[in-house]
């Protein structure tokens, strides 16, 4: 019976956005869509694909982040002259990539959110810092009104990425942040009191990027993520003893 329990493994259920990206890459490997072809516009993708243009977008921006589609603002989203065979190995890794590793994705948020409002203070002009005021006041509304603001706290994050101007770090948060505070929220992680405590965090960290204290700003992200930061680290202190006990 124990043998049998070790070989079930657990079922790998899709995002729609890994949907999107196995039929892309159906797509490419099948010759349908040839390095230097252009994708249809997000518009026609959304429709073709039956799902709204926020998961197209998500999907372009991580086959952008690892080289396989380049956009030209201009004139559209082209597949990048690779090999089929290195776009084939590369897409495959991308929906391979284990989301379920929460505690290695909290810790790379943690140290990219640092570096990221480092270079936010010292980079910021007077229109980023009004995006984040407003992202930042936008999250205290809805929380002030008892709602669900999950998308008001990612908003503000990204616009503090945007200010970075490092069009890596922005995409990376990107891919990053989403998924991390939609779990911590919905699994209450933190708490049921989370949103409120972290209005006047919000606020120290939009103080230090707009006076351009770059110590002060990773200062006050630090305390933000801190207990998040602290249950990672603990999660990769159970699993070295697991390891360790395993061996």
């Amino acid at each position: 019976m124990k043998s049998l329990i070790e070989n079930i493994t657990a079922i790998q259920v899709e995002s729609p956005v890994d949907k999107i990206i196995g039929q892309l890459k159906q797509l490419i490997v099948s010759g349908q869509l040839k390095p230097g072809d252009r994708l249809p516009a997000e518009r026609v993708l959304s429709e073709r694909f039956g799902l709204g243009r926020s998961y197209i977008r998500e999907a372009i921006l991580k086959l952008e982040f690892y080289g396989l589609l380049r956009t030209n603002p201009q004139s559209g989203t082209y597949v990048a002259g690779l090999s089929i065979n290195v776009i084939d190995n590369i897409i495959s890794d991308i929906i391979k990539f284990n989301k379920d590793d929460f505690n290695a994705l909290i810790e790379a948020r943690y140290h990219l959110e640092l570096n990221a409002v480092k270079l936010a203070a010292e980079r910021r002009t007077e229109e980023d810092l009004e995006s984040i005021r407003t992202a930042m006041e936008a999250y205290e509304d809805k929380v002030s009104k008892d709602g669900d603001a999950v998308e008001e706290d990612m908003v503000f994050h990204i616009k503090i990425a945007k200010a970075t101007k490092n069009s890596v770090i922005e995409s990376m948060i990107l891919i990053l942040v989403p998924d991390l505070i939609k779990n911590i929220v919905e699994n209450k992680i933190c708490g049921d009191n989370r949103a409120k405590t972290a209005i006047e965090e919000h606020r120290m960290i939009y103080a230090a990027i707009e006076s351009q204290d770059m110590a002060k700003a990773e200062e006050a992200m630090a305390g933000h993520l801190d207990e998040i930061w602290q249950i990672s680290k603990a999660g990769f202190a159970a699993q070295s003893i697991i390891n360790e006990t395993e061996r």
